[in-house]
């Protein structure tokens, strides 16, 4: 009987240290699994950031890069500055007042009559840039007759009011211009070198530069839009 009990009693000893051992391996195997578990979640959070911010790198300088490249695009079409050089466009502008220019609306548009534009005479770089406006289009004939402008024929009629011009210069006949010229005058008539002028005549669409646009601040407080 004695026997029996210590053996029973060692049986139940073995047991029970069998199962601590498998509870104590189980919460091992538990804690590994979850272990695993934080990593691989960290991991994957680790990585989905990392996405985010190559992205977000990416995006920025994309950004970047449409800003220089906007900013661009902005300065070449119509932030080019020159300085008026004379009195010939006054009261428009006047001497020394520097103007912007826009060299990409005239890639589109062909000048109009009335547009204030910025030329080189006869296409020549060692010059300076001359400012005037348009008067005669392609294909017109044009005639200063008693000290006004007649295109076709007829008297041409202008927005604004200036002097009956003196000189007419090459004018005094009729010019036919060709297919891509332009007459052009200053506003102050009579004091201004343009399409009268024999050395300047009229103008090739390819000496012009672009259409002048903006006018800064001068000792005449006239800063705006050209007209």
């Amino acid at each position: 009987m004695q026997l029996s009990f210590s053996y029973a009693a060692k049986y139940d000893k073995i047991n029970i240290m069998r199962l601590i051992f498998d509870n104590s391996f189980l919460d091992k195997t538990r804690d590994i699994h979850m272990a695993r578990h934080k990593g691989l979640s960290f991991y994957e959070k680790k990585k989905r950031i990392s996405k985010e911010m190559v992205r977000e790198i990416f995006v920025t300088i994309f950004y970047c890069f449409a800003a220089v490249l906007l900013a661009f695009v902005i300065v070449f079409s119509v932030g080019m500055k020159i300085s008026m050089i004379g009195v010939s466009m006054e009261p428009a502008l006047y001497n020394g007042q520097e103007v912007l220019v826009n060299r990409f609306v005239l890639k589109i548009f062909p000048p109009h009559r009335g547009d204030v534009v910025a030329f080189l005479p006869n296409g020549n770089p060692n010059t300076h840039f001359y400012v005037k406006r348009v008067i005669g289009l392609p294909g017109e004939k044009v005639q200063i007759i008693g000290g006004y402008v007649y295109i076709n024929g007829e008297l041409l009629a202008e927005d604004e009011s200036y002097d009956k011009i003196a000189d007419a210069g090459i004018a005094d006949t009729e010019l036919t211009l060709g297919s891509d010229e332009y007459f052009v005058l200053g506003d102050n008539r009579n004091f201004s070198e343009d399409s009268r002028s024999g050395n300047i005549g009229p103008v090739s669409r390819n000496t012009i530069v672009g259409r002048v646009w903006f006018k800064l601040s001068s000792g005449e407080d006239n800063m705006g839009f050209v007209k």
